[in-house]
């Protein structure tokens, strides 16, 4: 094997942020309605995805817009989170997406 020779190793790699990828509010609720037809019965990936698009977003503004604290939010919305339905509610109307039922 011989060696390509002038060819300098320019490669760089950046961590991924899925956060980054979640500009708009359609891109927001594009991500939101596949994990939950994707996955529906995932409750802590669900929990999880909201969390990434309230980051997205800005915790601070969704902490303000929930009347619930950053801190909250972000262990709520944690892997190991456990939110109730009614904070799901809460947040998911913060964040201008909405939650929809069809029949299975």
């Amino acid at each position: 094997m011989t060696k390509m020779a002038n060819i300098p190793d320019k490669t760089k790699t950046m961590p991924y942020s899925l956060v980054n990828q979640l500009r708009t509010p359609e891109e927001m609720a594009a991500y939101l309605d596949a994990w939950l037809a994707e996955v529906p019965d995932d409750a802590p990936g669900i929990a999880r995805a909201l969390g990434n698009i309230a980051r997205a977003k800005g915790m601070s503004q969704v902490a303000r817009d929930t009347g619930l604290s950053e801190e909250s939010l972000y262990k709520t919305l944690s892997e190991n989170g456990n939110p109730s339905f009614a904070t799901v509610l809460k947040v998911a109307r913060a964040l201008g997406v909405r939650l929809h039922a069809e029949a299975a």
